[in-house]
């Protein structure tokens, strides 16, 4: 019988078939509930479901909207800079490792533009394309040049069907021919033996990129109180001044907007950086709904090894935050609340290309956060979407489309390394009820060890309507 025709209790699960503490795990209520009253950044803000009552940073530009009919939000995810155009080029060595020689090479390759074929959307054009295609209503923010690579970026966010918001609004006071107001390029080489090298002009620059963009824009203001999430990450530092960037989350702090935060590799240079930096940094890290890292990045931010007890760290130093979320590669992941542990392990795949995985996996993150979906089923949900993109080559439009992730989910061939989870998990077991995603049935919560162990099927139970009701809503705009 197809998994979509079900229809038991507990999003389609047999309740019959579940112990006490299985059923928590896919009650999204008891996790998905939000305070009237929050106090972030010493702001006391009023966010009543149905009310409009906003005080402190950008409350009086917030009512001035609301007042102009501005208070929907149907914008499900909105991305903060960090749009660019990845060149992916075919090169006999990578870049040399001292700064002065890889301007120099990189320079030698910006002088002869190549050809079309080679150039594709990067930067979270990659977030927003697969969260897209997941059927979320996205905007990416941001700044592109007046040139052939930002008409080129620009077009394919039309195609996808991603709306743009242009955060510079004094373009008269900067020359449109200068280097700092082009768009960003991202030169993305692979050698003989696969091996990636990246270099951008991000990386010579003391200064943000767009370091003449002095505060953020009306514009940017707007898109952030009509989304219901924004997303930011740490090479927004590269683009936009801290003020700018810490402005945007006080804005959706104010606006009652989720905040999503991947400090990914600049994690460590914003702890060691300048102090505007470094409190932009923890701001974010106090006052997101989400925060997603690899383990490495979650240990350099706690100097905990172990990345459960790593993102128990950083949750308990969230103000607001629900959930930590600790991407562990070919492993897995972790998903880590007030309440639950659960891991789930990595689907099996022939991986092509790992470029844009962990943006694929953000977008379901954000995808099950918006749709009530339980912490196990959005977890097990984005492993498969960051999986289907390793699948393909390249990111950007090659990201994963809903037939491969469905396909994915359908065949269930989770890579599941017993001993290292046994292990990873021994360490944690004073922590209660650690969940296990795996493909074998139990019957009543079966625990061992300390685990409670959730047959995957009873996520897919979940999962596989709502991508259907997806795929059946874009055939029929078709």
């Amino acid at each position: 019988m197809p998994l979509q025709t079900l229809k038991p209790s507990i999003h389609g699960v047999r309740e019959s078939l579940l112990s006490v503490k299985q059923r928590a795990f896919l009650l999204p209520k008891q996790w998905r509930s939000i305070p009237a009253e929050k106090n972030r950044c010493d702001l006391r803000i009023t966010v009543a479901r149905g009310g409009n009552k906003v005080d402190g940073f950008g409350g009086k530009y917030g009512e001035v909207l609301r007042r102009n009919g501005v208070g929907m939000k149907d914008v499900d995810m909105a991305t903060l800079g960090n749009l660019c155009v990845d060149i992916v080029l075919d090169v006999p060595s990578l870049p040399p490792a001292l700064k002065d020689e890889r301007l120099a090479y990189m320079e030698r390759l910006e002088a002869s533009p190549p050809d079309k074929k080679h150039w594709e959307a990067g930067g979270n054009c990659n977030l927003a394309i697969a969260a897209a295609r997941l059927g979320l209503h996205c905007a990416s923010l941001g700044h592109v040049g007046d040139e052939i690579y930002g008409h080129f970026l620009l077009d394919v966010l039309r195609e996808e069907g991603i709306d743009f918001v242009d955060m510079n609004e004094n373009i008269e006071s900067i020359c449109r021919e200068s280097i700092s107001y082009q768009t960003l390029l991202c030169w993305v080489l692979v050698d003989p033996f696969q091996k990636h090298g990246f270099c951008s002009r991000a990386d010579f620059s003391d200064e943000p990129m767009f370091n003449w963009m002095r505060e953020l824009s009306a514009k940017a203001k707007i898109a952030i109180q009509l989304s219901k999430i924004l997303f930011c990450n740490g090479y927004a530092f590269d683009e936009f001044s801290s003020d700018i960037i810490i402005s945007a989350l006080y804005c959706a702090i104010d606006m009652g907007t989720a905040v999503f935060f991947d400090p990914g590799p600049r994690a460590r240079t914003l702890l060691l950086g300048l102090p505007q930096q470094q409190r932009a940094l923890e701001l974010f890290l106090r006052h997101s709904d989400v925060l997603l890292f690899t383990a490495d990045e979650a240990e350099s931010l706690t100097g905990i090894t172990n990345p459960i007890q790593a993102g128990q760290e950083l949750l308990k130093k969230g103000a607001h935050t629900r959930w930590v979320i600790i991407k562990m590669g070919g492993k897995g992941s972790i998903l880590i609340t007030n309440s639950s542990i659960i891991c789930a392990p990595a689907f099996k795949v022939n991986v092509v290309d790992t470029v844009g995985c962990g943006d694929s996996f953000t977008a379901a993150i954000g995808y099950g956060f918006l749709h009530d979906i339980s912490p196990v089923s959005t977890l097990v949900l984005a492993n498969a979407v960051g999986a289907a993109t390793a699948t393909g080559c390249g990111a950007g439009r090659n990201v994963a489309d809903l037939d491969k992730v469905s396909k994915l989910l359908s065949q269930s061939n989770l890579n599941e390394d017993d001993n290292f989870w046994r292990d990873l998990i021994n360490e944690n077991l004073e922590n209660p009820d650690i969940l296990l995603v795996s493909k074998v049935e139990t019957i009543n919560g079966q625990q061992k060890d300390g685990v409670i162990r959730l047959p995957i099927q009873h996520a897919l139970y979940e999962i596989l309507p709502k991508l259907n009701t997806v795929c059946d809503r874009k055939v029929t705009q078709v």
